[in-house]
């Protein structure tokens, strides 16, 4: 098993997910000093275009990148930001969808992931993530109808 999927102590939590959560406090801390409007949005753009340029394979900082350009370009309304330490896009202040590399939690596949205030609701049942394993024709013309979507 590889070492950040393995607990190290009683809380059942991997050393992957304590560090995901000590991000996500640091960024917590930083939104509540950042000055607000143009500034704020320009601050964490930055951080989210830093978290990808810190990926450390190079095949996740393509695909995040990649999809960094396609998430945008179907709704340039979201505001990109960080979230526990991986790219997020929000709408009205909450996270609608987020992309979390292969390297983040040692796992086989890039993920784009879709929260609870996403629109994609089909049913009773429907995805709310979907494996990236590179990004084609195909997949650009999918991403961008889930974005647009979602975001209703």
């Amino acid at each position: 098993m590889a070492e950040g999927r393995a607990s190290t102590g009683n809380d059942g939590f991997t050393a992957d997910e304590r560090a995901a959560m000590k991000e996500r406090a640091a960024e917590l801390r930083a939104e509540a000093k950042r000055a607000k409007g143009a500034a704020k949005a320009e601050a964490e753009l930055n951080d989210l275009l830093e978290a990808i340029a810190k990926l450390p394979d190079a095949g996740d900082r393509a695909l995040a990148t990649r999809l960094h350009e396609l998430i945008m370009a179907a709704a340039p309304q979201l505001a990109p930001r960080t979230w526990y330490g991986m790219p997020a896009y929000a709408l009205d202040g909450k996270v609608l969808c987020f992309v979390q590399p292969a390297s983040k939690f040692d796992t086989r596949y890039t993920t784009l992931g879709f929260n609870d205030t996403a629109r994609l609701d089909d049913g009773a049942m429907w995805p709310a993530s979907f494996a990236v394993m590179s990004i084609g024709q195909a997949e650009e013309q999918r991403i961008t109808e889930l974005v647009r979507r979602a975001v209703g």
